[in-house]
């Protein structure tokens, strides 16, 4: 009897944890196209050109510096600002800043001592003069009509924040499909189903805007301040949409140890949130079930996978044999994939696919383990 019980309650472990990794991956989005039969929400995008405020925190980017600020400064847009903070760096960033600020469009603010991106977003609002604020991060270049396409979604009063595209590719050869570039594009149908609808949880930290009308303080800290501040212009009854024509482009490999620590950060951040801001998990925040899907529910992929491992050994029908096996096989081409030992073709797609999961799922382990252990995560452009 007991051994019955014991393999019901396996059983059991084992469709759950199937159910919660589904859902995650495809069920929610498949809901999301569900709601789109009965609830559409148009934006109503038209001509409007209001003066922009382009808001950059860096820190020893002096690789990349001068790149960007030409990138910046060569916008398609009529009239803008640009305020670029130095947290601290420590490089030749600093002197990058002060020869462009020839240009009187550019405002430099320069500080001595490293206190974090959240520290610096807080500075530079404080003297932003924009009616809408645009933010974006060093290393991505931002196409020449992005700002004007995220702008005019803000003719609509219902708007209060539009999160652009991030590419992962380049322009000339297009947006790569591989490894973390699939991922993200996965990714980026869930944010245009959730906006098509209502509003994105969070937005592109790329490249993003808010009406600084309803732009808050950061807390001290603050990891993800394109989750943040975009929650808090939902909380304020305004919407976050998507708008795929506002892209920016960046490298699809940086290299598996700076995309783990990447991605380690962006999840610890997950957890920061549910810290800084608790309504977020309450009726006082309008799309709870939006974000508990989309933010909360694959911070438990990871354990879920390794429960459904778990059980797999211990049920004895083919059925679960195969999926054992399967398992086996998944696991086995994403080590082959984070050990770089197949090269081109189709199963090194596949195997890099696989990767990119594993990699992924091990960082949000990572994540728990900085929370619970109050490990601080280093801001990263």
């Amino acid at each position: 009897m007991r051994s019955e019980d014991g393999g019901k309650s396996v059983t059991v472990v084992f469709w759950l944890a199937a159910i919660l990794i589904a859902y995650s991956y495809v069920g929610y989005a498949l809901w999301l196209r569900l709601r789109l039969l009965w609830r559409t929400r148009p934006v109503l995008r038209g001509p409007y050109t209001p003066f922009v405020s382009i808001v950059m925190i860096v820190r020893n980017e002096e690789g990349v510096l001068a790149r960007k600020l030409q990138n910046l400064l060569s916008l398609d847009y009529p009239e803008y600002e640009v305020v670029v903070v130095s947290d601290g760096s420590t490089d030749d960033t600093e002197s990058i800043m002060r020869e462009y600020q020839r240009d009187r469009r550019l405002q430099v603010l320069l500080k001595q001592l490293s206190q974090g991106k959240a520290s610096g977003l807080n500075e530079a609002l404080s003297c932003v003069r924009g009616e809408i604020v645009v933010f974006t991060d060093a290393r991505q270049a931002i196409e020449p009509g992005a700002v004007r396409f995220l702008v005019e979604n803000f003719a609509d009063p219902e708007v209060g924040c539009v999160s652009g595209e991030l590419m992962l590719g380049d322009v000339k050869s297009g947006e790569t499909s591989q490894g973390l570039g699939l991922y993200w594009r996965i990714e980026k149908q869930i944010r245009v189903l959730e906006a098509a609808s209502g509003s994105m949880i969070g937005a592109t930290g790329a490249i993003y805007a808010i009406r600084r009308s309803l732009l808050t303080v950061l807390p001290e800290g603050t990891i993800l301040d394109d989750v943040y501040l975009p929650m808090e212009v939902v909380r304020q009854g305004k919407r976050v949409v998507f708008e795929d024509r506002a892209r920016a482009w960046d490298s699809p490999n940086l290299g598996t140890d700076r995309e783990f620590n990447r991605k380690v950060r962006t999840l610890s951040g997950n957890y920061q949130l549910v810290q800084l801001a608790p309504w977020l998990l309450t009726r006082s925040n309008p799309v709870r079930f939006e974000f508990i899907s989309h933010k909360m529910m694959r911070l438990i992929v990871p354990f879920a996978l390794a429960a459904l491992l778990f059980a797999s050994m211990f049920l004895t029908s083919p059925f679960y044999r195969i999926v054992l096996i399967l398992q086996f096989v998944f696991y086995a081409m994403s080590a082959l994939a984070l050990s770089r030992t197949l090269k081109g073709g189709i199963l090194a797609r596949l195997a890099d696919a696989s990767g990119t999961f594993v990699l992924l799922n091990g960082a949000a382990v990572v994540a728990l383990a900085n929370f619970v252990f109050g490990r601080r995560a280093v801001w990263t452009r």
